[in-house]
């Protein structure tokens, strides 16, 4: 089981998007997958055509009260795709969660108590370095960074190198970054390729091939409820991230 943490603290680096169209891509092809939402914002869960005021429990009733993982569990229109869905009140779950012991790794204990089994589990994390971003790593063996080729690219990246580190250092032995992921790309805009080739040098050997490139229809998508490759099968952005995932499964080889 692959289980990888999408994260970057900035806003807007396409975390969401590739969380949902890698996972439905996976899915298309007969792996099994698991999508969790970890953002109070519930961008994967809008994404995936779900109304979060409609949704009765959610992963803040999983990691505050306790609620079996059956009660929260949805089925996507999607064949082999999951989702643990996020709301609004997942935002007070750090707060909450604060005087617990050790909760800093309760996600992970409860999907082992769950005995979850999939192919793929991925976490879409929130844009910040809290607590339910620390529950992603320590769930987590991979991280995969998506990077939006523009001029503050990598500004921030060094606290969440710091925060992947300590958490390697002193909770998950087995966290590494995997893959860095450029989204929003313009080969005729200089500034992406000037971040692209800072990217590849800082990142060597771990930036995925694929440029998620920047597409109407695939920023269109979410509105819609749908996964790229259910809005636009024929799209820039259905090619990147069919493209992608391709070598995303190639990975597992090696991991």
């Amino acid at each position: 089981m692959r289980k990888i943490a999408v994260i970057n603290q900035k806003g807007g680096s396409g975390k969401t998007t590739t969380v949902v169209n890698v996972g439905y891509y996976l899915a298309e092809i007969g792996k099994t997958v698991l999508l969790i939402d970890l953002d109070p914002q519930s961008h994967t869960t809008i994404h995936l055509g779900f109304e979060p005021p409609e949704i009765k429990k959610s992963l803040y009733d999983l990691l505050v009260n306790q609620t079996p993982l059956s009660d929260i569990l949805k089925s996507t229109p999607y064949k082999n795709l999951h989702l643990i869905p996020s709301k609004i009140d997942l935002a007070s779950a750090e707060i909450e969660l604060v005087n617990e012991v050790g909760r800093e790794i309760i996600l992970r204990e409860i999907l082992k108590k769950n005995n979850v089994k999939y192919d793929y589990v991925i976490m879409d994390c929130p844009p910040s370095l809290g607590l339910l971003t620390l529950n992603a790593l320590t769930t987590a063996r991979e991280v995969f960074i998506p990077i939006q080729a523009e001029f503050f690219a990598l500004e921030g990246l060094t606290k969440l190198f710091q925060t992947i580190k300590i958490v390697k250092e002193r909770i998950n032995p087995a966290l590494e970054i995997t893959g860095i992921i450029i989204t929003m790309y313009d080969k005729r805009k200089n500034i992406c390729k000037d971040v692209e080739k800072k990217v590849e040098e800082y990142f060597k050997g771990k930036v995925f091939k694929t440029r998620i490139r920047e597409n109407v229809r695939l920023a269109e998508a979410p509105s819609y409820g749908k996964p790229i490759g259910e809005f636009d099968k024929n799209s820039y952005g259905a090619e990147d991230y069919k493209k992608l995932t391709k070598e995303i499964i190639k990975q597992e080889k090696n991991i």
